[in-house]
């Protein structure tokens, strides 16, 4: 069974609806947190009792929605061993609810032979759900969106997140940061990679760029930038932006631009990157 012969749009109104219900259980348990429900997998990476019990009810729900699919989450593992694979973030912005602080959502992306062919983002503080499927364009809460039509640098808005656990690139990002400072509206980092891909799909910004991600991070958010009309790749300028380990998404009016901008700070140095290695 193909995608094509899937009905991918009953598959997503299902896999919605199971979000909406786990998303329902982890802003009942915000409130309810403690600092004895934190543990740490690694250096400033969090996870909590919630992260684990919102993946287990995503599992089990997603293994009912296409029965025989494989999986592979943040806090479970897995691979790509099945056909049909999940790929699954079932907090991205962990630190962000830990503290209380919008933004965190549930992502998700369904894979066909290692390929993406539907993306859905559940962000619960604003009730916006973003989804994607291929060849059929974007949507937030059902409606039409497209990326923004801006193509000058000086008047555009760019999201980024902050290295978390590894600094070996640190120099680099800096002045990187230090340049686009100076050379567009502004910088945002709002903790969610996910979020930010939704947001450069809609309008809000015209770029995102990130480095040290994993596929979980970026699995839903991809395919939504990219059915919304917007421009992927990684920070060299391929297309391994899923499994490579950092990202650059735009508008696409203006990606040639910032990719310059990027290359040369990062030309010949993503080997350094040790996430996941």
């Amino acid at each position: 069974m193909s995608a094509k012969s899937l009905d991918l749009g009953e598959i997503c109104k299902e896999v919605i609806a199971r979000t909406n219900e786990v998303g329902n259980f982890i802003l009942k348990e915000r409130d309810k947190l403690n600092s004895s429900d934190i543990q740490k997998k690694g250096f400033n990476d969090l996870v909590s009792y919630v992260d684990r019990m919102s993946e287990e009810k995503l599992i089990m729900g997603l293994l009912k929605i296409l029965p025989g699919s494989g999986i592979l989450g943040e806090e479970g593992g897995g691979n790509f061993n099945s056909k049909y694979t999940w790929v699954i973030d079932p907090l991205d912005g962990t630190t962000n609810f830990i503290h209380r602080l919008p933004c965190f959502a549930i992502s998700i992306g369904l894979f066909e032979n290692m390929k993406p062919v539907m993306g859905v983002v559940n962000e619960l503080n604003f009730k916006e759900c973003f989804t994607a499927i291929k060849g059929k364009g974007a949507k937030l809460n059902g409606k039409k969106i497209i990326v923004s039509a801006q193509d000058n640098l000086e008047d555009s808005l760019i999201a980024t997140g902050f290295p978390y656990n590894d600094f070996g690139l640190q120099k680099e990002y800096m002045k990187l940061f230090e340049e686009l400072m100076k050379c567009t509206q502004g910088l945002r980092r709002l903790g969610s990679a996910s979020v930010d891909l939704c947001y450069v799909a809609m309008g809000r910004f015209e770029a995102f760029y990130e480095y040290g991600l994993k596929p979980w991070d970026v699995a839903g958010g991809a395919l939504i930038v990219q059915e919304a009309g917007g421009k992927l790749s990684d920070f060299s300028g391929g297309e391994d932006y899923i499994f490579g380990k950092s990202i650059v998404a735009s508008n696409g009016h203006l990606h040639r631009a910032f990719m310059e901008i990027v290359k040369k700070h990062f030309k010949g140095k993503m080997g350094k990157l040790q996430i996941g290695q």
